[in-house]
């Protein structure tokens, strides 16, 4: 996939969705429901990205109305105001010694930055490393785009919440994970808790190994009784630094849990025993 190579620089050496003087502001939030959303596109118009990410708001965009645009027209028009960008970008941690690099998927304002890293960004959402294959998240960018419309709202009406680490405000809703099924990937789980009986042994709630199709199909069904994993990890890549883990309802994107660790030793590419305690 051809991507728009633009690198946000996070300045702080633990995972922060905003450095301090990148901090979005209440008026921010309020000034975005008066912007048309851009929706950049890759440049391959045969990537399956494309399909799925306007797959992806058509059925769930409804905060602000939007346009599909070429990366060309994002760089022409990424200093007007009256637009806001739903734009993927690679990412990067300036402390971490690893060079590791990231997909995500961000919200931004348009304004005089130059760089996408400067543009007051609204929501940003891991969706892999560099080199792992779209398939590992393509699945899930309808939970994804879902999360970032409900994610504004909530600031919107509570301004207070804006932090540093604004997303660990909905680990406050993990303990509600063991009133529904957890579907996982068993590969998506570290070695030390990757089978049923494993996993009872420190987690109380219903869960279930399935696959990514059953995954989506859960996604597409507006599945009320079920949570599942969306892990952004190096994968079979050489870089290993960041492992980040969402709980996301399949109904509604409600985030139950988020998380991240540095992948060395013990603590491996997945979900690991610790995240399960965490939420029992």
């Amino acid at each position: 996939m051809n991507r728009m190579i633009t690198c946000l620089v996070i300045c702080l050496a633990s995972f922060q969705l905003f450095s301090q003087e990148h901090l979005p502001h209440a008026t921010d939030y309020k000034h975005f429901y008066t912007t048309k959303t851009l929706v950049v596109l890759e440049d391959n118009p045969f990537c399956e990205y494309n399909y799925k990410i306007k797959e992806a708001v058509e059925e769930n965009w409804k905060a602000t109305a939007y346009e599909f645009i070429s990366i060309d027209e994002f760089q022409k028009k990424k200093h007007e105001r009256n637009y806001s960008f739903l734009v993927t970008s690679t990412v990067t941690f300036n402390k971490d010694k690893t060079n590791a690099q990231y997909h995500f998927l961000s919200l931004v304002l348009g304004g005089p930055a130059e760089e996408i890293g400067n543009m007051p960004d609204l929501c940003s959402i891991p969706l892999s490393y560099v080199n792992v294959d779209e398939a590992t998240y393509i699945y899930k960018l309808s939970s994804i785009v879902e999360f970032m419309q409900n994610h504004i709202a909530l600031v919107n009406k509570n301004p207070e919440i804006i932090t540093e680490n604004i997303l660990k405000y909905y680990n406050k809703n993990s303990a509600e994970t063991k009133y529904k099924t957890l579907y996982l990937l068993k590969d998506e789980l570290s070695s030390e808790i990757n089978t049923l009986a494993k996993i009872s042994k420190v987690y109380s709630g219903k869960v279930k190994l399935v696959t990514a199709d059953e995954i989506e199909e859960a996604i597409r069904n507006k599945n009320s009784q079920v949570i599942f994993l969306h892990k952004v990890g190096p994968e079979h890549t050489k870089s290993k630094a960041r492992c980040f883990k969402i709980l996301i309802g399949a109904s509604d994107a409600k985030f139950y849990y988020f998380d991240f660790h540095m992948v060395k030793g013990n603590e491996a590419d997945g979900f690991l025993k610790s995240d399960f305690k965490k939420i029992d």
